[in-house]
């Protein structure tokens, strides 16, 4: 099965049509750190990042990682750990994933760019969850009724197909 995101606001899944973001410029084939587009691609899921003290209970088939304090993803496309999950005590820039905001109490990382990273390509391309659909700095977001419902379809297998 293949999630579709075929413009700045519908991600398709079967019969079900969900409202969404992407990034602030569009979808773009030449994705570059930073440049709030988000890539225009086919690619896997990978696992699931969750909150425990936000976020009750999630079915999903994917692997489920709980978020903690020290978790990061590094964006610095300076370093070895460029587009990956790191401590936050490592010195490198990041993103950090236990936020005040809800944005990310449940995220699916996207596969891209992550098999051997190539620096300034794009990092941290998520699926995560939005309030109010502003735009996003490169990720696809959802709320968070929507995200609970597309993880309980989706499985290892699941692609997503940004166009």
């Amino acid at each position: 099965m293949i999630i579709k995101v075929k413009n700045k606001e519908s991600l398709i899944f079967d019969d079900f049509i969900f409202r969404c973001a992407v990034g602030k410029k569009g979808i773009s084939s030449r994705k570059k750190e930073g440049d709030f587009c988000t890539p225009r691609g086919s690619f896997n899921l990978g696992t699931v990042y969750y909150r425990s003290d936000r976020v009750r209970s999630i079915k999903t088939k994917l692997k489920l990682i709980k978020i903690k304090k020290s978790m990061g993803w590094c964006d610095d496309p300076n370093s070895k750990k460029y587009n990956s999950l790191i401590k936050i005590k490592d010195k490198f820039k990041h993103e950090k994933l236990y936020r005040k905001d809800n944005k990310y109490d449940i995220f699916v990382v996207i596969s891209y760019n992550l098999k051997k990273p190539v620096p300034f390509k794009g990092s941290a391309i998520f699926l995560h969850l939005t309030k109010n659909y502003r735009s996003t700095a490169g990720c696809i977001a959802l709320n968070k009724k929507d995200l609970l419902i597309l993880l309980r379809l989706i499985n290892k297998k699941t692609k997503i197909r940004i166009f």
